[in-house]
């Protein structure tokens, strides 16, 4: 689903030379603008499924790996190209004007501003209000999914809530504090969960659900440490009876098994030259390794870190299932080489790949939950431990007592491994870190390892506002400490 382009650019969100920027081309095979477009139900259907395809976007998902995974100890910056952009946050030495910070916050401010329009049209629009219902509680939920994305990786941001025609009125807005922007994520959140089904059929499948809004909501929760919230908001998850653990850990991820019953919402993505491929399985191959690997090579980014392929226990099946270290070329030659395997798929063009990008699945959900329960207060024969165990047990682990956690702070710990092997490269490991207070003391403790360029502190549990931000409003944008 992508077959409309915004070109909003608020003074938030990019640089402008100009105040003469294009508002908004939802419709390439015309020139229709928001006041022409906007007329019938099927013209809300068909900005609503194009809103999807703002998650595709590089900001958003496509360069998630940057912030998600290189920035933790998981995985490693390609040692070519991009080597200096990505490797500002392997090493931690972040310049404002990096163009993955750049990307993230255009992307993100880009697709804020669609789904804006579409709630400041849809209600003009006469059509089935239980549909339209339906697309609201929709587009809530995409915003507030990239509103997340935002407040996890800058604090505060500006919260745009309403359709900006105007792109002067962008210099009136300011970073609203962090817990205001939460305040609003749950406000969307919590109204698309009362709007949305709790399954849907045919072309349909794929869109944010009732689970999916209650999911995020719950991990929202957990995130601002709203624990007795969030053990409430994850049982409903687990209470609808609609999403289970797949048996096998490989099937999650294979191409041909897209949105099954542990998928609660994923990043859709299909091959054939429509633009709407995952680039991810050419991106991660390892350079140089021609076909051997995959249909026109890799790129040999987001490397697994020996720390991590060190990390797994021994007989974990997700191992072999995330990671390889190394292949046979063409000439029969055994290479050494750590990459990820876990998106693999054969290309019918390069960068055009079938898979989906797992935003929650229901083993998340369970693990939260775990967790939340954990946090409000550690139970030797408690539910959390059944929860964990389910997922232990489709690993091919034993499942873990009292004897072997035996308390609360050792239930985080034991909670952030099993994280760290079920989530290895979906985007959780820096974010998981942050949340739990960890990513400083850690990733410290393995300075020489990791080869941080300094000592990190508070400070580096955000990412720098992009300068571009700070030159156009210099009035309201500030920076984030230490950058």
């Amino acid at each position: 689903m992508k077959p409309y382009k915004i070109f909003i650019n608020l003074l938030i969100i990019s640089l402008i030379s100009s105040c003469k920027q294009q508002f908004l081309d939802l419709k390439p095979i015309s020139n229709a603008t928001t006041d022409n477009f906007y007329k019938t139900g099927d013209d809300i259907r068909n900005a609503v499924s194009g809103s999807y395809a703002s998650l595709q976007a590089d900001g958003i998902t496509g360069n998630s790996y940057v912030f998600n995974e290189i920035a933790s100890d998981n995985t490693l910056p390609v040692a070519s190209g991009s080597i200096t952009d990505q490797d500002e946050f392997d090493r931690f030495y972040i310049k404002t004007t990096n163009p993955y910070i750049n990307g993230r916050w255009n992307d993100s401010y880009s697709a804020i501003a669609r789904f804006n329009t579409i709630l400041d049209k849809v209600g003009g629009i006469t059509m089935d209000e239980s549909l339209k219902s339906r697309y609201i509680g929709e587009v809530k939920f995409l915003r507030g999914l990239v509103y997340f994305y935002l407040v996890q990786t800058y604090g505060d941001v500006p919260l745009v809530i309403k359709a900006i025609n105007d792109p002067d009125e962008g210099y009136a807005y300011t970073r609203n504090p962090k817990a205001e922007v939460y305040t609003q994520i749950e406000k969307d959140l919590a109204e698309a969960e009362a709007a949305l089904p709790a399954t849907y059929t045919g072309v349909d499948i794929g869109r944010a659900t009732k689970g999916a809004a209650k999911a995020l909501l719950g991990k929202v929760y957990l995130t601002e440490k709203k624990y007795p919230q969030a053990v409430a908001k994850l049982k409903e998850v687990i209470d609808l009876n609609v999403y289970t653990i797949l048996p096998s850990y490989a099937d999650v991820f294979k191409v041909g098994n897209k949105n099954h019953k542990e998928s609660v919402f994923d990043v859709q993505y299909k091959s054939g030259g429509a633009g709407e491929g995952n680039a991810w399985p050419n991106l991660f191959a390892p350079q140089n390794s021609g076909t051997s690997v995959i249909a026109f090579s890799g790129n040999g980014n987001n490397q697994p870190t020996d720390d991590l392929i060190k990390s797994y226990e021994v007989g974990d099946a997700r191992r072999d299932v995330s990671l390889a270290t190394s292949y046979v070329n063409a000439s029969g030659q055994t290479v050494q080489a750590n990459y990820v395997k876990k998106y693999f798929d054969t290309p019918v063009a390069i960068n055009d790949n079938g898979n989906n990008i797992p935003v929650i699945r229901y083993a998340d959900v369970l693990l939260m939950y775990a967790e939340s329960l954990n946090e409000v207060g550690y139970q030797a024969t408690g539910a959390a431990f059944t929860y964990l165990n389910q997922i232990r047990t489709r690993a091919g682990l034993k499942s873990k007592t009292a004897t072997d956690i035996p308390d609360q702070p050792s239930f985080r710990l034991a909670m952030e491994q099993e994280r760290r092997s079920e989530f290895a490269f979906e985007g959780q490991r820096w974010f998981d870190l942050v949340r739990t207070g960890r990513a400083v003391p850690l990733l410290n403790s393995k300075k020489d390892q990791i080869r941080l360029v300094t000592t990190l502190t508070d400070n580096n549990l955000v990412f720098p506002i992009p300068q571009s931000q700070i030159d156009i409003n210099k009035d309201k944008i500030k920076q984030n400490p230490g950058y």
